[in-house]
């Protein structure tokens, strides 16, 4: 299916987005900057966490390390522990590589380029489009939870099965290609706005054909992944055998072990011998 948005529509759908934006937008910190690692900081503290959470965490993380530099060279220890309440470790760690990259192949600076910001460390698509439009007021097509109920609600709520390709031709024959940092904020807030009316707005983005449902935190991989990392930042050594995390989570040693595995092979951890560490 091709999508094909008369020009009339696609005008009155900017101008509601808008006069909704001109009246009601939100400001937090990280609008306040185009400084790409800035606005790389909130863009992956905001994947799927609350922005309540991320307003608390957002500048005392940027206190502790105010540039692609310092975080690069920072320890993880450092990072996971100033990271914690956030969730998703694996997050920080790619922020922490993502600095690397930037200091050791950039000198310091984020490239411009969009493919070149999509082959940095846990950067998808819609990271490298956030950056594109924030900090270099850049026209790229990418979607994420807000902007996939704006469009659902406004262009396909007949439909059941939205595909991303049907949402980035609808965001090609909409976006403002002279201001698209205001347009993207505009449809965040505008997404924000028809999620808290009521359940069916909240469940919009439920009709991407590539929808999965998360799976609950309680008794799952991540809550267990969380105990194993708080449990290395309280350890006065830093590092811990599996028996010894085993007394301190509820869970079986066999379970704790899988994930130290993948935690292991994602770089979160390291071992030596019979003890792990963070790494």
């Amino acid at each position: 299916m091709t999508v094909k948005i008369p020009p009339k529509k696609a005008k009155d759908f900017s101008k509601k987005l808008y006069a909704y934006y001109s009246a009601n937008k939100r400001s937090f910190a990280w609008r306040e900057t185009t400084d790409p690692y800035k606005i790389l900081v909130s863009e992956l503290m905001l994947q799927q966490t609350q922005t309540s959470r991320v307003v608390l965490k957002y500048e005392s993380f940027l206190k502790k390390f105010p540039t692609p530099k310092a975080l690069a060279t920072a320890s993880l220890t450092d990072v996971l522990r100033e990271w914690q309440g956030l969730g998703y470790n694996r997050r920080a760690l790619y922020l922490k590589k993502t600095a690397e990259t930037v200091v050791s192949e950039y000198k310091g600076k984020f490239p411009t380029d969009y493919n070149q910001l999509l082959s940095l460390p846990g950067i998808g698509q819609s990271t490298a489009g956030a950056l594109m439009a924030f900090a270099f007021n850049t026209a790229v097509p990418f979607i994420e939870t807000n902007i996939r109920t704006v469009f659902i609600h406004f262009f396909f709520n007949e439909i059941s099965a939205v595909t991303d390709k049907m949402l980035v031709e609808a965001i090609e024959q909409t976006i403002d290609k002279t201001c698209p940092r205001d347009w993207y904020y505009a449809l965040y807030d505008y997404g924000t706005m028809l999620k808290a009316q009521n359940k069916q707005m909240r469940t919009l983005h439920q009709k991407s054909a590539h929808y999965k449902k998360q799976s609950k935190f309680e008794g799952s991989n991540r809550q267990i992944r969380s105990y194993i990392v708080k449990a290395f930042l309280a350890a006065p050594k830093g590092t811990l055998t599996l028996a010894s995390l085993a007394k301190n989570i509820d869970q079986k040693a066999d379970v704790i072990a899988k994930n130290l595995i993948t935690m292991t092979k994602e770089g979160i951890l390291t071992k030596k011998g019979q003890t792990w560490s963070l790494a």
